[in-house]
């Protein structure tokens, strides 16, 4: 190399160097600024949320039920409203106009209600209203209200509630199917106490005998229909 290449190679190794320190100040200046205002904005605290220190609830997740369990339980839900609705539908109904006919003292009406494997035996007396079942008051022996409207509702529907005695012996099947077997019971005594009740009590379905009951097992089957898992090998 001559020397004038080397001189030129000094320069500008001379004014690189020169140039570093301004570069840094320039570079050094935004972040000098970044931390002036970074005071500032931690001033600025975010609104706290309503209810931040509260703890979450834990919830307990139940046993996980079977597809087969689900839809029974869905079932006997949507049978259960479908039973209280007709109830209030029937309560909700105007009582029959027609007087209640005067009984004479002594008599007696006897009828006999069935439903499922139930059997009830009742007797109607002229009274004041009260009902006993299997010597028991009604509210005693049919702790539930739904039980207890159902075995009120002729009474009810036809006005005779507060001016005849009932006395009912029962027996046979669960707690359901005897109130619907005292219901038919009255229902039907009630025909015999004045014929002409029977269009009304008909119409509402008392007298009409209810037929519906469990499906016996299967052989080969774990119920009525409920088949074992298939198991291919």
């Amino acid at each position: 190399m001559t020397e004038e290449e080397k001189k030129d190679e000094t320069v500008e190794e001379d004014e690189t160097v020169e140039e570093t320190p301004a570069r840094q100040e320039v570079e050094e200046t935004p972040a000098r600024q970044e931390v002036e205002e970074t005071p500032a904005r931690q001033e600025e605290k975010p609104e706290a949320i309503p209810g931040a220190e509260l703890e979450p609830i834990a919830v307990e997740e139940g046993p996980e039920l079977s597809a087969e369990e689900q839809a029974r339980l869905e079932a006997e839900a949507e049978e259960r409203a479908r039973r209280e609705a007709e109830l209030s539908a029937d309560e909700e109904e105007p009582a029959a106009e027609r007087a209640p006919a005067k009984l004479e003292t002594g008599t007696r009406y006897l009828a006999t209600g069935k439903r499922k494997r139930s059997i009830a035996r009742v007797t109607i007396t002229p009274g004041e209203g009260k009902i006993v079942v299997n010597k028991r008051e009604l509210d005693e022996f049919f702790p539930r209200p739904l039980h207890r409207t159902m075995a009120r509702q002729p009474l009810a529907t036809t006005g005779y509630e507060g001016s005849v005695d009932v006395s009912i012996r029962v027996h046979g099947g669960g707690i359901s199917g005897q109130a619907g077997a005292v219901r038919h019971g009255i229902a039907r005594a009630l025909t015999e106490v004045d014929p002409e009740l029977r269009g009304e009590l008909k119409r509402r379905g008392y007298l009409t005998r209810d037929a519906r009951a469990k499906e016996r097992r299967k052989a080969g089957l774990k119920k009525a229909r409920k088949r074992p898992q298939f198991s291919k090998r």
